[in-house]
């Protein structure tokens, strides 16, 4: 799959300040780099045809407000308002999915009692409202003005052009006369979806090890993982200055950290979002493929850069993490992995058949704005694998 995150810095309140930076980030937001020297050039989104395009969390808002009134100016119905119309334009005009965070505003039709959600919008290639999202699990700053959502909403069958002519989840015996040209062309994947908090415990109440949004991955056989996210950081302006365009690590790896169960417990999903067959049964791929036979979920870290004012005179501003990241986590039964190019995670083996990587295709800085981009066939720009301690470690 061919999958692109928007790292920006939206202002608060500024929609239309930031429908503008957005599009000029689309433009040629994609650095070129020949090794780690930087050309000095960027690429957009036309060149590299992301099949999928992810956004952060109220991207075209801003978050950090203080109450509900504050954002009331800023609410959407689903599929109405600023940001689901630049989702729609976007999605017809790039020929791929969008997904958007927004603040959403939803009227009971027989009650008439109004809720609030922070939420996460699929548009599709037509510019049709295909999923939404609501965030289940609320940071403190999202407890000031939303409802919690239902986290069974968070996931959806996502419809994509098939790269191989082969469809997801199909087969010639079991498709009629009339669908099989539309199966042959496409492929279904399996896509769970969650904005920042959601990956944490439960209020940060639940115990850490609940692993809440991790096991509903792997209990609804999910090939891909969107997040779309608004993530703190600890670290000061200058700290962040000081990183020139390095991505905040404490955070990328705490993300890690918070899909363990992603690599300790064996994935159950046939295909991977690319679309290969791991069954082996001959009929949609190889009966024995090579390196293709690894299981893999895909994992799309949309996050945002810059900079808010504090929500009061207590709390200090709202500085966020960037970091945006593709990356993949990948099984393989023990013993079939090639070894090459990677650097060693060390972990603790507890009985495990198989043997993990995690992959990634893109990292973006902390501070910076512009497109995160991976082709989840191509190989990846870093390898971690995680090894078993010898003993005296």
């Amino acid at each position: 799959m061919r999958i692109a995150t928007l790292q920006i810095a939206p202002k608060l309140g500024d929609v239309e300040g930031n429908i503008r930076r957005a599009n000029e980030l689309l433009k040629s937001g994609k650095g070129v780099s020949i090794g780690e020297q930087d050309l000095g050039i960027g690429i957009g989104v036309e060149i590299l045809k992301p099949e999928l395009l992810v956004l952060p969390e109220m991207a075209l808002t801003g978050y950090n407000f203080p109450s509900l009134e504050a954002v009331k100016p800023f609410l959407e119905p689903v599929g109405k308002g600023p940001s689901a119309a630049w989702a729609r334009e976007a999605a017809q005009r790039l020929h791929c999915k969008v997904c958007v965070g927004y603040p959403e505003i939803e009227t009971e039709a027989t009650t008439g009692e109004t809720k609030y959600y922070n939420s996460l919008v699929v548009v599709d290639e037509k510019g049709e409202v295909i999923h939404n999202y609501r965030k289940s699990f609320l940071y403190y700053t999202d407890e000031s003005w939303a409802s919690e959502g239902d986290v069974k909403r968070g996931f959806s069958e996502l419809t994509f052009p098939s790269r191989n002519g082969q469809g997801i989840g199909s087969t010639m015996e079991d498709a009629d006369a009339s669908n099989t040209t539309r199966h042959a062309a496409e492929k279904r994947v399996a896509t769970s979806f969650g904005i920042c908090m959601d990956i944490n415990p439960y209020k940060f109440e639940a115990p850490y090890t609940a692993w809440e949004f991790a096991n509903r991955v792997l209990d609804s056989k999910s090939q891909l993982v969107v997040l779309s996210m608004a993530w703190l950081t600890l670290l000061s302006r200058e700290e962040l200055e000081d990183l020139k365009g390095q991505p905040e690590m404490d955070t990328f790896n705490y993300w890690l950290q918070r899909f363990w169960p992603l690599i300790e417990k064996k994935m159950q999903h046939a295909q991977n979002a690319d679309g290969l067959d791991l069954e082996g049964d001959g009929k949609s791929g190889s009966a024995k493929p090579t390196h293709k036979d690894e299981k893999q979920v895909v994992i799309v870290f949309a996050n945002r850069a810059g900079e808010e004012p504090a929500a009061d005179d207590e709390k200090p501003p709202a500085r966020y993490a960037g970091t945006s990241a593709v990356i993949a986590v990948t099984q393989r039964a023990r013993g079939e992995m090639d070894g090459s190019g990677v650097n060693a995670v060390e972990a603790i083996d507890e009985g495990r058949d198989f043997d993990v990587k995690i992959l990634c295709w893109d990292l973006l800085g902390a501070g910076e704005e512009g497109i995160c981009f991976a082709d989840t066939t191509a190989d990846p720009k870093m390898v971690f694998e995680l090894r078993k301690k010898s003993r005296g470690e």
